[in-house]
């Protein structure tokens, strides 16, 4: 079951995100110690199937906005909106290099045509750090690997 600031969080990444299926985007809520909305950042937009993600980009506007808290989301074009493993990963690496600043990762939504899930209530927002910080950029792909090879499938037997 979702909780109120979950079903906040994804009409708000639905109503900025939903439909788009031109183009993968990644947005940052940065939120205050109350847990209201500072700003509102779209931090990378790619194409339909993938985009690339700066962590150091986020930190400097985390920073420069003195945020306690934070939401990201991103979209996929292809309408799924279940988490893929670089996903998973990606928000695992925004933990790591946030934890230790204090700055909670709060949920990672991802809007997937006119719906939503919360990365939060799928168990899936890492508590605290798994490795050392890492800046690289980060590529997020827009469809989750097993789709990818049903799609492959689907396509090789017509």
């Amino acid at each position: 079951m979702l909780n109120s600031s979950t079903i906040i969080a994804g009409q708000y990444f639905l109503a900025l995100l939903g439909g788009m299926k031109d183009k993968e985007r990644f947005m940052v809520a940065f939120l205050d110690s109350g847990n209201n909305i500072i700003e509102t950042k779209t931090m990378s937009e790619g194409s339909i199937g993938q985009t690339a993600v700066y962590p150091r980009e986020i930190l400097k506007y985390a920073l420069a906005c003195d945020c306690n808290a934070m939401i990201l989301a991103h979209n996929h074009p292809g309408c799924s909106v279940n988490p893929s493993l670089e996903d998973k990963a990606f928000t695992q690496r925004i933990v790591d290099i946030f934890h230790p600043l204090g700055i909670k990762v709060l949920d990672h939504i991802i809007v997937g045509g006119a719906s939503y899930s919360s990365m939060k209530e799928r168990g899936n927002i890492p508590e605290k750090c798994k490795s050392t910080a890492n800046y690289e950029a980060i590529t997020l792909a827009a469809m989750p690997a097993e789709e990818k090879r049903n799609r492959f499938k689907h396509t090789q037997s017509r």
